[in-house]
């Protein structure tokens, strides 16, 4: 790892991309976002302030446990005079997190457990899709992977689980009996060319 004599006070943008580990456009990106900041040298180069590094690493930690770039703006800017995060500062704002961070272990553990059995998909390839999505009839509530998508909160808030199969209501009729109620224009085929009325 570069290391940088105490006596340089100012980084060029590949000193820093090289002593952070972050690329030299993820460090554009960030200044193009608001969350560092550079000058420009008579010659047109940047030149970023030795705790630009503390950001960009307060930033890359954040990122790296899923908090969105729109959360940790904000969080940069909530400090004095937007000065660089202290060892307090992280505390403080990681406390804050904590509870969505747990959200987010919670939703990852039960698409780990859940990645194996049937997720609502609309595939009907694996044997228990039969039993838990009968003629696809999570399709009606919407598009995507229903046993794992999520709804209400916010970005990055894990959201409820799709209803369970079973208590989609069933069809009477005669030709229809046992089978699921279709949404009518709504209705999503259980297979390619499939009459959703008829089936």
């Amino acid at each position: 790892m570069p290391q940088i004599p105490l006596r340089i006070k100012e980084l060029t943008v590949g000193q820093l991309s090289a002593r952070s580990g972050a690329a030299v456009s993820a460090l554009r990106f960030y200044e193009a976002k608001g969350l560092i900041s550079s000058r420009r040298t008579a010659g047109n180069q940047r030149r970023y302030g030795r705790d630009a590094l503390r950001r960009v690493s307060f930033i890359r930690a954040a990122q790296r446990v899923g908090i969105p770039l729109a959360a940790v703006r904000e969080a940069l800017a909530s400090l004095p005079e937007e000065r660089t995060p202290d060892r307090e500062d992280w505390a403080r704002l990681s406390e804050r997190w904590r509870a969505d961070l747990d959200e987010r272990i919670q939703h990852l553990v039960e698409l780990r457990d859940r990645l194996s059995d049937c997720i609502g998909c609309g595939c009907l390839s694996l044997d228990r899709c039969a039993l838990s999505n009968p003629y696809d009839q999570l399709g009606a509530g919407g598009s995507g992977a229903r046993r794992l998508r999520v709804d209400g909160g916010g970005p990055g808030r894990p959201r409820t689980a799709a209803a369970p199969a079973a208590d989609v209501p069933r069809t009477p009729s005669a030709a229809g009996a046992g089978r699921p109620a279709m949404a009518g224009p709504e209705a999503v085929p259980c297979a390619p060319g499939c009459d959703p009325e008829e089936c």
